[in-house]
C-alpha cells in the first residue's frame, strides 16, 4: 500500500511509519515545513492548504496530527487551540481525501469521547460524554465527514493511554516512581484504558488492511484496570513501591481542569478489534509494562 501519514513525528506516528515500512508499504509523510527528504510533502493545515495531488495514488491516509492533550495546563486559549488544531487539520485532510478519491482514511481520536463512565464497560456503540474532551472528540470525528460522504472507508481511532518505553504515559510517571513518589490519583477507582505501543501500531495497520473495519474503533487493551491497579502494577514493574495517594483537590490545584482527565476514566473495551480477529501481543497490563520497562 501507499500510505500518507500526517503527524508522523510524534510517538505513535514515528513508530507507525517504521512499522509500515517493515511491512514493505510505501509511506509519504506530511510535514508543515519545506520538505527535506524524498518521502516528505508539505501542507499547511492552519491555512487550509493540502494539494489533493499529494494524495493521488494513495491507498490510505492516516491522520495523527494535533498537539498533546496533557502537555500544558488548560485555559480558554489552550482549549481553543486543542479543538481548532484537530478539527481544522482533519477538515483539510478529509476534503483532500474526497477530491483525490483515496479509499481509506484512518483518523485519530480518543476514548475521551465517552466522558467519565465510571466502572461501566463502554464499547464503540456507547454514547458520547458531555465534558470538554468528549466535545472535542465529537467535533474531531465529525470533521471526517467529507471523506465519508465521498465514499471513503473512514476509521476513527479512539486511542487509550499508550504504554511505550520511550514516551507517552511512562515518560511522565517513571521519574515519580524512581523517587518513590508514585501513588494512586484520588480514589484510584477510575479506569485507565491502556494499550501497548506495539499493539497500538499493529491495530492501526490492522484497520488499514482490513476492509471490514470502519467507523469508531477502540484502540485499548482487552483488560482495562483501575488507577489503583495500574499504580500497583507499575510500581512492581519498576521495582519501586507506590504507597502514596495524591488527593483530588491537590491534583486540581496543580493541574486545574486538566486534572479531571486523570481523576476520571473509561472502562473502554476493544470490541471492534476483537470482533474482526485482531490478536493482542500484550493482552494484559503486566505484559505491556514488562515490554516497556524491560523487566
Amino acid at each position: 500500500m501507499r500510505v500518507v501519514v500526517a503527524g508522523s513525528s510524534g510517538l505513535i506516528g514515528t513508530s507507525l511509519v517504521a512499522g509500515l515500512r517493515q511491512g514493505e508499504h510505501e509511506v509519504v509523510r506530511l510535514v508543515r515545513r519545506r520538505p527535506a527528504a524524498p518521502d516528505e510533502r508539505s501542507w499547511d493545515p492552519d491555512a487550509g492548504k493540502l494539494d489533493a495531488e499529494v494524495l493521488e495514488g494513495a491507498d490510505a491516509v492516516v491522520n495523527l496530527s494535533g498537539p498533546g492533550i496533557g502537555d500544558k495546563r488548560w485555559n480558554p486559549e489552550r482549549k481553543r487551540h486543542l479543538l481548532q488544531s484537530r478539527v481544522r487539520s482533519t477538515e483539510v485532510i478529509a476534503k483532500a481525501v474526497a477530491v483525490a478519491g483515496v479509499p481509506v482514511l484512518a483518523n485519530a481520536s480518543a476514548v475521551g469521547f465517552y466522558g467519565d463512565t465510571g466502572s461501566h464497560p463502554v464499547t464503540e456503540t456507547s454514547p458520547p460524554g458531555t465534558d470538554f474532551l468528549a466535545s472535542l472528540c465529537r467535533r474531531w470525528e465529525a470533521a471526517t465527514e467529507p471523506a465519508a460522504d465521498a465514499g471513503a472507508r473512514v476509521v476513527l481511532l479512539r486511542s487509550g493511554l499508550v504504554i511505550s518505553p520511550s514516551g507517552g504515559l511512562l515518560r511522565q510517571l517513571r521519574p515519580l516512581f524512581s523517587l518513590m513518589l508514585g501513588g494512586k490519583l484520588g480514589s484510584g477507582t477510575q479506569y485507565m484504558p491502556w494499550i501497548s505501543l506495539d499493539d497500538e501500531i499493529a491495530a492501526i495497520r490492522f484497520v488499514l488492511e482490513n476492509p471490514d473495519v470502519s467507523g469508531p474503533v477502540n484502540l485499548t487493551g482487552p483488560a482495562p484496570v483501575t488507577n489503583a491497579e495500574f499504580t500497583r502494577a507499575l510500581g512492581e514493574a519498576l521495582g519501586r513501591p507506590a504507597p502514596w495517594t495524591v488527593p483530588g483537590f491537590a491534583l486540581r490545584i496543580a493541574m486545574g481542569e486538566l486534572a479531571d482527565t486523570a481523576l476520571t476514566g473509561q472502562r473502554a473495551m476493544p470490541t471492534e478489534l476483537e470482533a474482526n480477529g485482531f490478536t493482542f501481543q500484550h493482552p494484559t497490563l503486566g505484559a505491556a509494562l514488562a515490554a516497556a520497562t524491560g523487566r
